[in-house]
């Protein structure tokens, strides 16, 4: 039986270096040949890398967290035969929080002895037409928080049918089997009567440390300065159920933020300063004609923010479908690195849970950032009458090494004028 020592692949896009986000093997393990070992991130991606051969798990280099460089050596395994070509790398997006990983070998191993009798369970049964598919190499994907939530309602992993990349079982799998009956019944409730002192250390690792660092870099680096406006969005309210109601089945339906996008694509021009990077280390602002809008977007694994590119050539249809593709894309775990990187402004919104105002932080290097908040219908005073308007507020930040003050503010005014009067988005 040969030592063969797996070194990490280059995977791409001048990608130098990775971190262990999660081993899928122990030492000791056997694997076989495209099993799952262990989950690489890079930038803002997260790759699973497979076993090019079968044997036994000898060694593993790189705790979870720790920086790997391409052709560094990740593990040894004892096997005959020969490796294959480069390995496939799949892209996904992990379900579970990013916790310290569970040891595998826990997997199958019984209870203590101390613990108290319980009345025997039957185990989970289910037909041969509800067994599903085996999955790819053999294996059962699933994160350690997936497993252990199996073990305690004592379910085959084996016999739940995956959803994610490669038929990996995500949470909801597992709850959708539970939902189903799938479940033993009777299991013990947790109990919550007694006061718990337990203190759960959750390692900052992958996607969470990468956007530690980010926001640890965009607060040290600039000088922020926020901004708060509130826009009358009856109009635009109005336009945009017509156009939701004459649309056709092509066409995807209308929120407030492409109409916000569209606006500010047209009046960039006339602001140039506020569409741009700040290069710390050259002291260079380096401004773009192209409008590159950032969508930041909540995910499973965290805050990402997908890019809808040359905004400015796109009509409002346009604009809707490329930030739906590239925002479900960033929730699903199948953004490109191109499609996360290029933003020269972004726009950040939590939609119904959007509050009255906030201070953004600009996504470094760029110069600034605009925030959405929640429509309402409000009293306000017309001409001398009060009359109930839908409102929107909107809050805003800028780079005040670069930005003036009133710089910041005559771009804000500016989209508060063409959200107000919507025809003028369209001229």
């Amino acid at each position: 039986m040969g030592n063969f020592v797996f070194k990490l692949p280059d995977i791409g896009e001048g990608v130098v270096e990775g971190e262990v986000v999660q081993w899928h093997v122990s030492v000791g393990d056997s694997v076989s040949e495209d099993d799952p070992i262990v989950d690489v991130m890079t930038d803002k991606a997260t790759v699973t890398i497979p076993s090019p051969v079968s044997g036994v798990v000898s060694s593993l280099s790189g705790g979870v967290g720790e920086m790997v460089a391409v052709g560094s050596a990740l593990l040894e395994i004892n096997s005959d035969g020969a490796p294959s070509d480069s390995p496939e790398v799949i892209q996904e997006s992990d379900d579970s929080p990013e916790i310290p990983p569970e040891d595998d070998s826990e997997v199958e191993q019984n209870e203590p002895a101390d613990v108290p009798d319980i009345p025997e369970k039957k185990p989970v049964t289910t037909s041969p037409s509800q067994v599903p598919k085996k999955k790819v190499g053999g294996g059962i994907l699933a994160s350690p928080a997936v497993r252990k939530r199996a073990r305690e309602s004592e379910v085959d992993l084996s016999i739940v049918s995956g959803s994610g990349p490669a038929g990996r079982i995500r949470h909801a799998d597992l709850d959708a089997f539970i939902a189903a009956g799938g479940a033993v019944s009777g299991a013990a409730p947790t109990s919550y009567s007694k006061k718990r002192t337990e203190v759960t250390a959750v390692k900052v690792i992958g996607m969470r440390r990468k956007i530690s660092e980010q926001m640890t870099l965009s607060k040290s680096k600039i000088p922020h300065f926020s901004y708060f406006e509130e826009v009358d969005i009856t109009e635009l309210e109005s336009l945009r159920q017509i156009l939701n109601s004459s649309k056709d089945e092509s066409q995807p339906k209308l929120t407030y933020l492409p109409f916000i996008m569209l606006a500010l694509s047209k009046i960039m021009p006339d602001h140039p300063e506020c569409n741009g990077h700040f290069d710390d280390e050259e002291a260079v602002v380096n401004r773009y004609s192209a409008v590159n809008l950032g969508i930041a977007t909540q995910t499973e694994r965290g805050l990402m923010v997908p890019v809808v590119k040359h905004v400015e050539a796109m009509d409002i249809w346009k604009t809707a479908s490329e930030m739906q593709r590239v925002t479900g894309a960033a929730r699903d775990g199948s953004a490109s690195l191109d499609e996360l990187t290029g933003s020269t402004f972004t726009i950040t919104s939590l939609g119904r849970e959007g509050g009255l105002g906030a201070t953004p932080i600009i996504n470094h290097p760029e110069v600034s950032i605009l925030g959405i908040h929640k429509a309402r219908e409000m009293p306000v005073v017309r001409e001398g009458q009060i009359v109930v308007r839908r409102m929107m507020n909107i809050s805003s930040a800028f780079d005040h090494r670069v930005v003036d003050g009133a710089d910041g503010a005559s771009l804000i005014q500016h989209l508060r004028r063409m959200l107000e009067n919507p025809a003028l988005i369209f001229m």
